[in-house]
């Protein structure tokens, strides 16, 4: 499954929510009719603040897929309005919740340096001399560039800028991700 967006806060009184985008082809994934898996964060208290039952008493439970039913554009964040999402109280439930697609159904991106997160997660992580240094965790989407987190051979993590400098080759077939780093990067 790959991530495409992530429900922020409800936006008006009725079910609708802020989509914080993480795909590069946001008008494509996110059109009307559009059906998402959710998943819930591991731990919303956490990464996404309160979030409570649709009414005192009621148990809520986060749908397993959401279908888009329309969405408008506002600051780089999707306005959207899910089927069966139409009341504050659900959409503040709602919120942290991850948008997945089955990554199964999507092209293979054109340009060759470029990757789908999914394709890079497990691989080696090996400096430029051969070291192995650990295995690709995931891609964290920062503001100013990605970062590769690498879940490091001695234990830890660290992050990585997934910029051509420090990463000069992806071998999605070899399995493995070079990496030329300036001393010190994984002891931050």
């Amino acid at each position: 499954m790959l991530v495409v967006g992530q429900i922020g806060k409800p936006h008006g009184i009725r079910g609708e929510v802020s989509v914080v985008v993480r795909t590069d082809e946001p008008e494509a994934r996110f059109t009307v009719g559009s059906v998402f898996t959710t998943e819930v964060p591991r731990d919303r208290r956490v990464t996404t603040g309160p979030a409570g039952a649709p009414a005192p008493g009621v148990r809520f439970e986060v749908p397993k897929e959401l279908t888009l039913e329309q969405i408008r554009w506002h600051q780089g964040r999707g306005i959207a309005v899910f089927e069966g999402i139409y009341d504050r109280n659900v959409a503040e439930a709602m919120r942290g919740v991850f948008l997945q697609v089955d990554s199964a159904t999507l092209a293979p991106p054109d340009d060759p340096d470029e990757f789908h997160d999914h394709q890079l997660i497990g691989l080696r992580v090996e400096s430029v001399d051969g070291t192995a240094l650990g295995t690709v965790q995931r891609i964290e989407h920062a503001p100013s560039s990605d970062l590769i987190v690498l879940a490091k051979s001695a234990g830890g993590t660290a992050l990585i800028p997934f910029v051509t400098a420090m990463v000069p080759t992806v071998d999605v077939r070899g399995g493995r991700v070079i990496v030329d780093l300036p001393e010190g990067l994984l002891d931050l």
